[in-house]
């Protein structure tokens, strides 16, 4: 019985309103607002990145799978803006964790759908007997270049997760992809922001990929949108996540708890992740989660899982989702520009 014994998130404290980032072009707020269903974002600290928000992930992770850092096998973390081009943010955040020498590690990368990548891996992994136990996360401060519609939405966080077969809080019964060659989104070596292709990257990106990846889960376990209790779907705005909910046939109240972007932004490789840990947090045994991820360039990987009785006993050990999201001070856009390395 793989799946996650343990899961943790990092989300920072620091925010910024919509209508900060709109007053500084003159853009109408509540315009914007309507039409991404985002009301502000979270904002890296001038000394935070992914590595440090994985390393706070990973330590609630490890608190709630009550596991030692030298019992793991394997991290790998997922991210869009991983600080070295050539290092690997793994050996930095096996270092910090205390995790010892013999683990193996590597970087991943597939846009916003490289946390959901890493732990199809990690997974393979534990299923292969070849690991005990495997750290895999999504992690992201999110790039946007100024007066772009990105930087109303381009966030900071990530989550976490721990898998194994011993305790297993949330079963992974089944995971697939569906992929593509879809240049929506991109951003080339030696580049500080990436490029898009406007609504390009919701029809034929987005809701192509989410939904066939889903559809084809749904087929391959034999389920339909109504054998679930929550539904996580990549959530790069407000409306995407609600509109391809519709047509797949679930609810609001399938997929509001783990729906955060409103207040949180697009934390990119952390979006689906976070959205999974918000439902971990509340979900209670034998309850069902459908996950599906994207990213751009472009692909979907969709999980079937059921929740078990073991979540009860280790729900309270670390800082849940809302905590973080609760946890926050308002900044000015110089802040922000300073924060996230447009002003240096």
């Amino acid at each position: 019985m793989a799946g996650i014994v343990g899961w943790g998130c990092y989300i920072p404290r620091n925010r910024i309103r919509v209508e900060e980032v709109a007053n500084s072009s003159s853009a109408d707020a509540e315009k914007i607002k309507s039409g991404l269903k985002v009301i502000e974002k979270s904002v890296p600290g001038i000394d935070e990145d992914t590595i440090t928000i994985s390393v706070e992930a990973a330590r609630n992770a490890i608190k709630v799978a009550g596991i030692k850092p030298d019992t793991l096998d394997a991290l790998y973390i997922g991210s869009e803006s991983h600080p070295y081009a050539v290092k690997p943010t793994g050996t930095v955040l096996a270092e910090a964790l205390g995790v010892g020498n013999k683990y193996t590690t590597a970087d991943f990368e597939f846009a916003c759908k490289a946390g959901t990548a890493a732990i199809q891996v990690g997974l393979a992994w534990i299923k292969s007997g070849m690991a005990k136990l495997v750290l895999v996360g999504g992690c992201d401060t999110a790039q946007a270049s100024p007066g772009d519609p990105l930087e109303y939405t381009a966030a900071a966080g990530g989550a976490v997760f721990i898998l194994g077969l011993d305790n297993v809080v949330a079963q992974i019964n089944h995971t697939v992809s569906f992929t593509s060659d879809t240049p929506d989104f991109w951003r080339r070596e030696h580049e500080k922001y990436p490029s898009h292709a406007g609504a390009f990257t919701g029809q034929p990106a987005y809701y192509k990929h989410i939904i066939n990846a889903t559809k084809m889960l749904l087929g391959e376990v034999g389920k339909s949108s109504d054998d679930y209790d929550y539904v996580v779907f990549h959530q790069p705005n407000g409306k995407f996540p609600e509109r391809v909910a519709k047509v797949l046939g679930f609810t609001k109240k399938q997929y509001a708890p783990g729906l955060l972007v409103d207040r949180i932004g697009n934390t990119y490789s952390g979006a689906s992740m976070l959205g999974l840990s918000a439902v971990l947090d509340v979900a209670k045994p034998g309850e069902s989660i459908l996950v599906t991820s994207y990213g751009s360039g472009a692909g979907s990987d969709s999980f079937d899982i059921v929740v078990t009785d073991e979540i009860e006993k280790v729900r309270s050990r670390a800082r849940t989702v809302e905590s973080y999201i609760q946890n926050k001070i308002y900044i000015s856009y110089t802040d922000y520009l300073k924060n996230t390395g447009v002003l240096e």
